[in-house]
């Protein structure tokens, strides 16, 4: 009986940790330091982000700042309440979890790679000139900035301890 308990209790051990292991964003949203709450300008915002070259192809919600953070959904992109338009001077910064069917494929992404991103009426594409891994708390990634900027902000690294961060610049 102690050995049908204990090879019980490894079972339950071993399927947690498997469990815990397959969870993607720590509870830890993402903090909007610097950015101020707006309303949103209808038309303006973006709708959907596009990275054929490696197959992202997701609509993108307004995420509204909640006590210092950004909304993050389970199932869109979001794009941070107060920061950038596409196409205006600022950070735009979308960001989603790192799954399947959203920012899964971010990680695959190169440099001058192209993104484009839906507006209502109008597409803006930009190239890709940087990316990085970051830690949680390095938020000067997000920062609001004085010329146009498209931010892209995952999940990375061991068990989502780290941030994956692109950058792009409108061409």
């Amino acid at each position: 009986m102690q050995k049908l308990l204990f090879g019980i209790s490894i079972l339950l051990l071993g399927f947690f940790a498997i469990f815990n292991s397959l969870k993607t964003f720590n509870p830890e949203p993402v903090r909007a330091e610097g950015f101020v709450k707006t309303d949103v300008i209808k038309g303006k915002e973006p709708q959907r982000i596009i990275i054929p070259e490696v197959g992202i192809d997701i609509p993108v919600k307004y995420s509204k700042i909640i006590g210092g953070y950004w909304q993050v959904f389970e199932d869109v992109a979001g794009w941070g309440e107060g920061s950038g338009y596409p196409g205006e001077s600022g950070n735009q910064v979308i960001f989603a979890h790192a799954r399947v069917g959203l920012f899964l494929p971010l990680r695959n992404v190169k440099s001058d790679t192209k993104i484009y991103v839906m507006q209502e009426n109008n597409w803006y594409t930009y190239k890709v000139t940087e990316i990085k891994e970051v830690y949680p708390n390095q938020i000067e990634v997000v920062k609001p900035t004085i010329d146009e900027t498209l931010t892209l902000y995952t999940c990375s690294g061991y068990q989502d301890s780290k941030r994956l961060i692109v950058v792009a610049k409108r061409i």
